[in-house]
């Protein structure tokens, strides 16, 4: 276990090593005129999409790029995230086009944020646009007013943004109230999107020539330069799945945990402290619900008190039960999109009961146990007499050692094996074993 602990530390934080190298921009494109920048966006929407696509803006701002597009496809995700999105899109100094996009993607959820915030928004054929009402993201259970209050917040948000971008303010408010949700063509005829573009050589075609904040778009012959996810972006976004999440939790359990019950060992703990922090990192920024995490704090304390209480497996059972609701109840003010499954679920539990079951109930104990040193510890180890051993002298080889022994009256032939029951200064005192009895009968 401490090797399996150890490893999963290592490769952690080289994988964190590694989250300060850049992406490099990859050209698709190399004609003449204006530059492009273009990025991808699939997935849900969460902390690392925010750095991102803000690192994608100031990138088109730098390279004096005639515009930036966002490949779109998000099925929904964190509302403070989207709100960064949005901030960056409407503080941009280069026009922002987002392309709901390929063909079968949506913009779901915070994708309607971001879509109505672009200065020219665009769909691909047979994609749709909607669903809007916003879920509980601050890790705290919500009474009716709270969800009363956020959807009134989520409604003036949208409002504001297609107001400013003067889009549908009826069809976005009702996208937030009532999620509701349209295709492509719909979007086109109720001004959500500008309009619909197969694929990105139609896109630049349609974009080419248009006006956006008095500047005309030029796009036509644009090279268009892809911008990537740094392997940073790409490992933190990796630690915000919630799976990664719960690992991230056990790792730092058993690392530390680990690390107690085997005082010197390094790796554990190493291991556990890398994941408590990593873990810390990504509950700042996706909150959890406080009593999914009080449980399995629970889960814990029953999994130790198990070691030191003979309940015949009750408390691991109880802790089990404690740790698998907390689990589901951790991100269940989130959105669906960061749900744990319960199959996934369920194999961590049982791999958390075994690990408290036999490996630190195990180690606690050994902490507790009496210690023997000196004569104590040679109390019940079997030596070969070396000569006859009887009550005034003999000989006895243990251990690779030769010492003196005597008996308390019987005699102990030589070669015989027996065993040590007290040791008096530099003579053991010894017995001789008893003979098995295998059964036999006249």
């Amino acid at each position: 276990m401490n090797r399996i602990i150890a490893i999963s530390g290592i490769l952690f934080l080289l994988s964190g090593l590694a989250s300060g190298v850049q992406g490099m921009p990859d050209s698709l494109e190399d004609n003449t005129g204006t530059a492009v920048t273009w990025i991808t966006v699939d997935g849900t929407i969460d902390p690392t999409t925010s750095r991102f696509i803000g690192r994608a803006v100031s990138h088109a701002e730098e390279e004096s790029s005639t515009c930036l597009i966002i490949a779109l496809d998000t099925p929904g995700g964190l509302l403070n995230s989207t709100k960064e999105i949005v901030q960056r899109m409407l503080a941009s100094e280069v026009p922002v086009v987002v392309y709901v996009s390929p063909e079968g993607a949506s913009a779901g959820s915070a994708g309607v944020f971001i879509t109505m915030a672009a200065h020219i928004a665009v769909m691909a054929p047979a994609t749709n646009i909607g669903a809007a009402h916003p879920v509980q993201m601050g890790g705290q259970p919500m009474d009716t007013v709270m969800k009363q209050k956020l959807v009134n917040y989520a409604e003036s948000y949208i409002e504001s943004i297609a107001e400013k971008r003067n889009r549908n303010v009826e069809w976005a408010k009702s996208a937030v109230r009532q999620s509701s949700s349209i295709t492509e063509n719909e979007a086109v005829k109720k001004n959500v999107v500008d309009f619909i573009a197969a694929d990105r050589e139609e896109l630049l075609e349609q974009l080419d020539g248009r006006e956006v904040d008095g500047n005309v778009l030029q796009t036509k012959n644009a090279k268009v330069t892809s911008l990537k996810r740094t392997y940073g972006e790409k490992f933190l976004g990796f630690l915000f799945q919630p799976q990664m999440m719960m690992i991230l939790l056990l790792v730092a359990i058993y690392g530390l945990l680990g690390e107690m019950s085997n005082p010197g060992a390094i790796f554990p703990g190493m291991a556990g402290a890398i994941a408590l922090i990593l873990f810390l990192y990504t509950v700042s920024a996706v909150p959890i619900n406080v009593a999914g995490f009080a449980l399995i704090g629970l889960a814990l304390i029953l999994f130790i008190a198990e070691a030191f209480t003979p309940t015949f497996g009750l408390l691991t059972l109880g802790g089990a039960v404690s740790f698998f609701m907390g689990g589901l109840l951790l991100f269940e003010d989130l959105s669906p999109f960061f749900q744990v499954s319960w199959s996934f679920l369920i194999v961590l539990t049982l791999l958390t009961a075994a690990f408290f079951a036999f490996i630190v109930s195990a180690g606690l104990k050994a902490q507790f146990m009496d210690t023997k040193v000196g004569s104590e510890a040679m109390i019940g180890d079997e030596g070969r007499a070396l000569e006859e051993i009887g009550p005034d002298r003999g000989r006895i080889f243990i251990d690779g050692e030769y010492w003196k022994a005597r008996t308390n009256g019987a005699v102990i032939s030589k070669d015989q094996i027996c065993t040590i029951v007290k040791r008096k200064g530099l003579t053991l005192i010894v017995e001789p074993n008893q003979p098995k009895n295998n059964g036999d009968s006249s």
